[in-house]
């Protein structure tokens, strides 16, 4: 009987430990790959353009440029998903795909991914202390 209970504490004793380890965090990179996987298919590329990053590019700069509005660099990210794998890590030299918002826009089911998309972004955004970004985000999806 002894045998039996001192069996099962050291059985207990290793699924604690097991169940007190955790995973290692999500990394920001993980985070948006994650977005990428979910919407990417939802994405229109008719009429999408290049644009080759130069020193100095922002994605926000770029989006700007592209759109009137920087808080659309998530949809540049979705469509440069082999590219981009985290805003502030961009180089010259990337090619990036800016797809036509419009086109996007005009389709139902489009629209509701880049709305979703931005949501999404949003929280990462909040994740890594960018509230500011994080609510811009909030209110341009919430503006489609």
């Amino acid at each position: 009987m002894k045998k039996m209970v001192l069996f099962a504490a050291i059985i207990v004793s290793i699924m604690l430990v097991g169940a007190c380890k955790s995973a290692p965090p999500e990394t920001t990179e993980d985070s948006f790959k994650r977005v990428y996987d979910r919407y990417y298919a939802d994405l229109i590329l008719d009429g999408a353009r290049e644009y080759t990053v130069k020193g100095g590019d922002t994605l926000s700069a770029i989006a700007r440029t592209h759109y009137n509005s920087g808080l659309y660099y998530p949809l540049i990210m979705l469509a440069s998903k082999d590219i981009v794998l985290d805003p502030d890590k961009i180089e010259p030299g990337m090619v990036l795909t800016i797809p036509d918002l419009q086109v996007n826009l005009a389709n139902d089911k489009a629209k509701a991914s880049i709305k979703s998309v931005l949501l999404d972004c949003a929280n990462i955004e909040d994740s890594r202390d960018r509230a500011t970004t994080a609510q811009g985000l909030r209110d341009q999806a919430n503006g489609l």
